[in-house]
């Protein structure tokens, strides 16, 4: 397990802001102490100082895991974040969508969303936006990037395409038996 390199950084950083902003900070520097960021076999960890120092002593070979995987890095070398990182990003999103609860299953069966399973938005919200998406009762299910604006979602068809899914709470089921 090692330290992010300067390109891994702003590549991470980029995309964390995508869906954060300038709440990037706090994500670092927390109440309960500082977290960081580290690389173990393409896979970036979330971990606080304290526990990283403790795992110092284990051997790299026989370290499986440490922290909360955040994504990884693809053979192209872009990140890609993983539904594990929803509930650290979730309380900072600058942008949110509410789904209806009918589009709520279609959604985590692994389906984008569209314009008539939308409940409501934040404003203000531009394309290409990274967007979080909540249930009408205000539960985290996973991330997108955002079809059409705020402005271009109000006269569009029901039938079309308002957000794009990157990663949802039903990716577990979905691929149960690759994970075993």
């Amino acid at each position: 397990m090692r330290p992010l390199t300067e390109e891994e950084t702003r590549v991470v950083f980029e995309k964390l802001a995508k869906y954060i902003g300038e709440n990037l900070q706090l994500l670092v520097d927390r109440p309960d102490g500082t977290y960081c960021f580290r690389l173990h076999s393409d896979l970036v960890y979330y971990v606080s100082e304290k526990i990283m120092k403790l795992a110092a002593n284990i051997s790299g070979d026989k370290l499986v895991s440490l922290g909360t995987c955040f994504g990884k890095f693809t053979k192209t070398h872009k990140f890609r974040l993983h539904v594990t990182a929803l509930d650290y990003l979730a309380p900072y999103a600058k942008y949110k969508v509410w789904i209806t609860p009918g589009a709520e299953q279609s959604f985590l069966y692994g389906n984008h969303v569209l314009k008539s399973g939308l409940g409501r938005t934040t404003e203000n919200t531009s394309q290409h936006q990274g967007v979080v998406v909540y249930s009408m009762a205000d539960i985290p299910l996973g991330f997108v990037v955002a079809a059409k604006s705020t402005q271009d979602c109000r006269k569009v068809d029901p039938m079309a395409i308002v957000v794009f899914l990157q990663a949802d709470i039903g990716e577990y089921v979905r691929h149960e038996e690759t994970l075993t």
